[in-house]
């Protein structure tokens, strides 16, 4: 029987794990430039309560995509608590979004989501593939070791965040 080599991955296998649904590729470059996140009240609450509950025991990663792009384009660490004290006019929409938590980037690259159909979200009552899922969902810890591995592994040609750097931690 034929059983493909484990690949072994630059980042531990994650506590949690989110997706991100970005309104537009400047607030990802954004978040790029500054290490900074913001989501809905909504996302921002579920964002911080993994934070208190997870941090200490493994990491957090954000996988993210922007709304009608058709691919996933990057993958960042949760490395602070939300800050509901702070906010920021850095968004394309100002001062829309209440509160923020910094991120650490670890890999910019588009994943078209013809790669990503399969796998399913089996915490969503209509076992949704991962394309279809709405921001801040979060992914069974199977779904993002999957996901982690098809980052690592795709061989993509474009980045939707082309000329942004991973800023060195």
């Amino acid at each position: 029987m034929y059983r493909p080599v484990p690949m072994i991955l630059p980042w531990p296998a994650p506590e949690r794990a989110f997706v991100i649904k970005s309104f537009t590729e400047v607030d990802v470059k954004v978040s790029l430039t500054h290490g900074v996140w913001a989501s809905t009240e909504k996302g921002n609450h579920r964002l911080d309560k993994a934070w208190m509950k997870s941090s200490q025991r493994g990491p957090i990663y954000l996988f993210f995509s922007v709304n009608g792009s058709g691919r996933f384009c990057g993958l960042a660490q949760m490395v602070s608590g939300l800050d509901y004290t702070q906010s920021s006019n850095i968004w394309a929409e100002g001062h829309r979004w209440k509160g923020l938590f910094h991120v650490h980037w670890l890999m910019t690259k588009d994943v078209p989501n013809s790669h990503l159909r399969h796998i399913l979200l089996h915490n969503t009552p209509e076992h949704k593939p991962i394309t279809q899922s709405r921001d801040t969902q979060e992914l069974p810890v199977d779904a993002a070791m999957l996901l982690l591995h098809i980052f690592h592994s795709h061989h993509g040609t474009s980045s939707l965040l082309a000329n942004h750097h991973i800023p060195s931690p």
